[in-house]
């Protein structure tokens, strides 16, 4: 379990760390299809982190399935993730609590790049112009995005339940979860991929 570094899990306690970012924010916005495009500054924040992280772990995964990658951005990423795993597109993430379904690489099956990436994008490079892209369905999508892409970087933990803590507010949907295991005084999700 891991990664070679001899941290354990870094970029799954990342994500729970974004995942309480998250939880902090919705005690301001309500996350509702209502307030989709509801932008700030921390929305900006937590966007602009979750998808530098999802590029971090999409290079890494891409060297996990082929140990010779050079896929370095969004196309490559597509390209060769696409190829090994060609159902990413279709996985869906849940957001229980609010009655949110996301399907956040849903754009990959157009080879198209995700919105919320251009979204982010935008933000990071124009602000100026383009502060309002800084939303919360972008956000709720990066975030999404990051869960399915850290589930297939560290496939054999998760298929295990041994990624602990679980999420509080990301669940898979029904393809793809596989019951729990208990671990340590805690429930891990075994996770189907």
């Amino acid at each position: 379990m891991g990664i070679k570094t001899g941290i354990t899990n870094i970029h799954w306690n990342y994500l729970l760390t974004l995942e309480d970012d998250l939880i902090e924010l919705s005690r301001f916005i309500e996350f509702h299809e209502a307030n989709f495009e509801c932008f700030s500054l921390q929305i900006s924040r937590i966007l602009m982190a979750a998808s530098a992280e999802v590029d971090v772990v999409c290079k890494q995964l891409c060297k996990k399935l082929n140990s010779k990658s050079k896929a370095s951005s969004i196309n490559p990423y597509m390209k060769q993730i696409t190829t090994e795993i060609p159902d990413i597109s279709n996985f869906s993430v849940q957001i229980p609590r609010y009655g949110i379904k996301l399907k956040p690489w849903n754009d990959w099956a157009k080879l198209d790049v995700p919105e919320w990436w251009t979204a982010n994008n935008k933000v990071k490079h124009h602000r100026h112009k383009e502060f309002q892209k800084g939303n919360l369905k972008n956000l709720l999508n990066a975030v999404s995005g990051l869960f399915v892409m850290v589930l297939y970087l560290y496939k054999e933990a998760a298929e295990l339940g041994e990624l602990i803590p679980q999420p509080k507010l990301l669940r898979v949907d029904e393809a793809h979860f596989n019951g729990t295991t208990f671990i340590d005084y805690e429930f891990g999700v075994n996770y189907l991929l």
